[in-house]
């Protein structure tokens, strides 16, 4: 999977929903060599270390736990766990996303509402800096 890729299937949008996740998993480039045990299998194939690495950093967990998890088995299974652990992860963020989506105000509060803040907090820093600079006038 890569975000430079043009392709939509070469990465995962928190915008997905779960069928599309799971299908994007599914076609995800790898090799017909079964998943390695250990990191060193993974060198010279960087489908299958991509993948390793997006189901590590989903689970929170290091890679060479996922590789004794999953080494020696086809990329099948590993690709379903990683689609269901995806989709488990990355579900609730696209619901959130799908209700702030659905009510723009909420967002343009949210933002109106930090951006006074933001004026609130750098206005007596900005009046300090004119001053330094001599740029007030009494």
């Amino acid at each position: 999977m890569s975000k430079s890729d043009p392709s939509d299937y070469s990465r995962i949008n928190l915008t997905d929903d779960a069928d599309t996740i799971a299908l994007k998993v599914r076609k995800a480039r790898t090799d017909p060599d079964p998943l390695p045990s250990e990191m060193a299998g993974l060198e010279g194939r960087p489908e299958a270390e991509n993948l390793v690495r997006i189901f590590a950093a989903l689970a929170d967990r290091q890679l060479d736990d996922v590789l004794a998890e999953y080494g020696g088995g086809q990329f099948s299974g590993f690709k379903q766990a990683l689609a269901e652990l995806a989709v488990t992860k990355l579900s609730p963020i696209n619901a959130e996303m799908k209700r702030l989506c659905a009510d723009p105000g909420h967002i343009d509060k949210i933002l109106s509402n930090g951006a006074a803040r933001a004026t609130e907090i750098a206005a007596p820093i900005m009046t300090d800096v004119k001053s330094i600079m001599g740029l007030l006038h009494d």
